[in-house]
């Protein structure tokens, strides 16, 4: 079972993970000081977006997550297609996620692509490993990355600041107001991962109150820490940040000086394990509940294991794909903003009236607006998505676990939560 610090811990992971080490320079590339109007508009929609999970994770705690909530508003074939989107987006994200520290690692090392590879077959082996020995050691492990994650973050930001020049806000917006829409697209990587963590809903000990208040912390903890070095990257660096492979570690030879590349760049693979453990967790479990509802074969995916060895395997194979970076994260975000739209839309369907509904309607607009900036990219999670519908069509019914599986205070079905009761 998963302590509501461990929650609060994979949060953050899954959320700030490798979009602190990466997005600075990404957003600023694009819209140039302006990105910071893109951040501080996506940091506002993280709030009602992850309170909106949160409330339906507490409401009906699940290893489906989203899918589960979907299914319940709208019917199988909807949450196939949320659940394929969230599923097969894992695999095509974990390269990219590794990519970014692997920049921190070429940059110490002059290793080039090789150095890039090498970084992620090592992330991938830790956090396999961690999650094949069950979710108590990898929220365990998680609670230290995060520790260690903030205190970092913090001590670059305070070290920086006093190389802080308002004069590099200025031209705030080069490349016109437009940079704005496209950084926030590019932004949506960095504040993915509300969903991920809901898979794990069902693991907390007590779901009602541990998911809410671990979805608050986590959320308050990374609006901060994101716009804090977000604003030291363009005060400090000024248009230098936009061409800089490694934000964070040129941010942190500023204020302190000396070897410090080496040092972030153990941080960054630090973080991205955070980031993709945390993914990896939600995923091996929503696999599962997707094999129990009849949405993917049980064969290969019907225990958190097996789940496992599958996402594990499509990320192997998604790295040697020749596709692009900035490429891979647009596909991987349009599945994602898919996902929160329809999960969105579920909530305004699921949740009683009041605020929590307020929100969902909120989130809903916003990530509609975020599906269409996406642009192109996006046709990719209707292409899952339609693979889905086609799958769930061939399927006379979907599998319901029987009365005893079920989660008191949830109408959804609950697989088995526990990697040791599902070995293959």
């Amino acid at each position: 079972m998963l302590t509501r610090a461990q929650g609060t811990a994979l949060c953050v992971g899954a959320v700030l993970g490798t979009g602190v080490i990466s997005m600075p320079a990404l957003a600023a590339q694009v819209a140039g000081p302006a990105s910071l109007l893109a951040w501080l508009a996506l940091i506002l929609l993280s709030a009602p977006l992850a309170w909106t999970f949160a409330a339906l994770g507490a409401r009906h705690p699940d290893g489906g997550g989203v899918s589960t909530y979907v299914r319940l508003a709208f019917g199988p074939r909807a949450a196939a297609a949320v659940g394929w989107c969230f599923y097969f987006a894992v695999p095509l994200g974990a390269p990219p996620a590794a990519a970014f520290a692997g920049g921190y690692v070429a940059d110490v090392t002059g290793g080039g692509r090789t150095a890039v590879v090498g970084t992620f077959l090592f992330v991938m082996a830790v956090v396999v490993t961690m999650n094949w020995f069950g979710l108590q050691i990898s929220g365990r492990v998680q609670l230290y990355l995060a520790a260690a994650l903030a205190t970092l973050l913090v001590v670059t930001v305070v070290a920086a600041l006093p190389h802080a020049r308002w004069s590099n806000l200025t031209p705030f917006a080069p490349h016109g107001w437009a940079g704005v829409g496209a950084a926030a697209a590019i932004l949506v990587w960095g504040f993915a991962g509300w969903e991920a963590v809901s898979s794990l809903s069902a693991d907390y000990r007590d779901p009602r109150r541990d998911v809410p208040r671990a979805t608050a912390a986590a959320v308050l903890v990374v609006g901060v820490l994101y716009l804090a070095v977000a604003a030291a990257s363009v005060l400090v660096l000024g248009p230098a940040v936009g061409d800089s492979p490694a934000p964070l570690a040129d941010l942190l030879a500023v204020g302190i000086g000396g070897p410090v590349r080496a040092v972030t760049a153990v941080v960054a693979v630090l973080l991205t394990i955070g980031a993709v453990n945390a993914y990896l967790a939600g995923a091996s479990r929503l696999g599962v509940a997707l094999a129990r509802d009849g949405a993917l074969p049980a064969r290969p995916v019907g225990t958190p294991r097996r789940s496992l060895a599958v996402v594990t395997a499509g990320s192997i194979v998604s790295v040697a794909l020749p596709i692009s970076l900035h490429t891979a994260m647009l596909l991987v975000t349009g599945c994602f903003t898919l996902v929160y739209v329809l999960g969105t839309a579920a909530a305004l369907k699921l949740l009683p009236p009041g605020w929590s509904r307020r929100g969902a309607g909120l989130a809903f607009v916003a990530t509609l607006g975020l599906l269409v900036l996406n642009g192109p990219p996006a046709l990719l999670s209707l292409v899952v998505a339609g693979g889905a519908v086609a799958y769930a069509s061939r399927r006379t019914s979907p599998k319901i676990s029987s009365p005893s599986s079920s989660n008191a205070g949830s109408i959804a079905p609950k697989p088995s939560t526990n990697p040791v009761e599902s070995l293959p």
